[in-house]
């Protein structure tokens, strides 16, 4: 018995590490999940500052690329971030995941 209690005390640090480890999982998940919307935010909000700027042009022909180039810096940055948002979401729901660090609002946009 004495032998027994040995040798589970010998793994009680990695069922520890374990649970710190998950953790920090789950933190990191949470801060990506936080982060996600913002991000989204942030690409929409340097699309409408390319259409200010090429609307405010007057004819400038630098000024109309500059706000073109944001507009379409602006587009590809929000097709690309809903794009791999929605397939996690298919990949969650092909392999029977969902709801497990995935956004299930990704078909209100």
């Amino acid at each position: 018995m004495k032998k027994f209690i040995i040798a589970s005390l010998t793994f009680v640090p990695y069922v520890a590490s374990a649970v710190v480890l998950s953790d920090s999982i789950n933190t990191v998940n949470t801060l990506i999940a936080s982060l996600i919307p913002l991000l989204i935010t942030l690409a929409t909000v340097v699309f409408l500052w390319g259409i200010v700027r090429y609307v405010t042009a007057g004819g400038d022909e630098e000024k109309l690329k500059e706000g073109r180039n944001l507009m379409i810096f602006g587009i590809i940055a929000l097709a690309v971030m809903i794009s791999v948002w929605g397939i996690a979401k298919l990949l969650a729901g092909t392999f029977g995941v969902n709801g497990v660090g995935v956004p299930n609002n990704i078909g209100t946009l």
